[in-house]
């Protein structure tokens, strides 16, 4: 495992995305099994782990307090503030507001300091200066030690980076999702040196090719389930981009989602996807990915074949998208 800087801050090339153990993509894990995964991930070099408030809610910040707390000093903690969980769940980036949820995550985290506290939503009720300047504060008092911002536009990244200096910015980001290409977003942090961290790097799953018409996903408990990616009809029709996964990894001996972390790992030395999984086996898939090398010749090959094809169904739902931040 190699390091890889999110502005002036190190951490291992991959990273562990630590929602899907307690939140979101099916029940929850049984905790004892969270623990040996994110345990297990430190061990084999990951020192990145990145969870919210809101993922449980609470309840993946507790877990990853309680897994890291053996290696605290030796590991790189980031959460999210945004959501007020008092008023179901509503927008709230108040200065005020952050202040005292801040508290509340160092506890359940069982530390002194976050090391990467993202704003998780854009809250267009307060200006994105504000946030910057109470960040600025909690790095003053040594609460927070780097700021960033996820699903933020370009136009709010330069403001809030103007204030504070943002570390990392957050936003899905895979071979079958290029937004961040085409709306500024990725040049913006090359431009300024901020790290990019994307989530939903194996297509929230479905660039394993594990998932097909018959995967059952349920409503109840996972929020794929009203994707409109995760349709049937979606399903079928975007496998033409898993077989493209397919026929590269096959030449690598290697498997989609391991050619679908490498592509991003290629892409900027200042890109550390986050794939997170509760299944150990899925995690050893995972980090394998260090290991497999895609040539220029490769990178070429996928660019060329995915041109050609069609991406059905959007990011997320349309109330899900009504709290990403597209402003130009």
């Amino acid at each position: 495992m190699k390091k890889r800087r999110l502005g002036k801050l190190e951490v291992s090339e991959l990273g562990a995305g630590c929602m899907s153990i307690s939140a979101n993509y099916g029940p929850p894990a049984d905790r004892s099994q969270g623990i040996e995964l994110i345990r297990t991930a430190y061990g084999r070099g990951v020192t990145f782990f990145d969870t919210a408030e809101v993922y449980g809610p609470f309840t993946s910040e507790e877990l990853v307090g309680e897994a890291l707390a053996p290696f605290r000093d030796k590991v790189v903690v980031a959460t999210k503030f945004g959501f007020d969980m008092d008023n179901n769940g509503a927008l709230n980036s108040r200065p005020e507001h952050i202040r005292k949820v801040v508290e509340a995550s160092l506890k359940r985290l069982r530390t002194d300091r976050i090391d990467l506290y993202y704003q998780h939503r854009v809250d267009p009720a307060v200006p994105i200066e504000d946030v910057a300047g109470t960040i600025k504060d909690l790095i003053a008092q040594g609460k927070v030690l780097h700021f960033g911002l996820s699903e933020a536009s370009a136009k709010t990244i330069r403001q809030a980076h103007a204030v504070q200096a943002v570390t990392a910015v957050q936003t899905e980001y895979s071979v079958m999702n290029r937004d961040p290409e085409n709306n500024g977003v990725l040049q913006t942090c090359e431009e300024l040196g901020i790290g990019f961290v994307p989530w939903g790097p194996v297509g929230m799953g479905y660039l394993t090719g594990k998932i097909d018409v018959r995967t059952k996903l349920d409503p109840k408990t996972d929020l794929r389930s009203g994707f409109d990616r995760f349709t049937p009809e979606n399903i079928t029709a975007n496998k033409p981009i898993v077989d493209l996964l397919k026929r590269v990894a096959l030449a690598q001996n290697a498997t989609p989602a391991q050619v679908a972390l490498a592509w991003l790992l290629a892409q900027k030395p200042w890109i550390v996807p986050i794939p997170g999984t509760r299944n150990l086996s899925h995690f050893e898939e995972n980090v394998q990915a260090i290991n497999v090398r895609l040539s220029p010749a490769d990178l070429r090959e996928i660019e060329s074949a995915f041109a050609k094809l069609k991406v059905y169904g959007g990011r997320m739902n349309a109330m899900q998208m009504q709290v990403v931040d597209q402003t130009t």
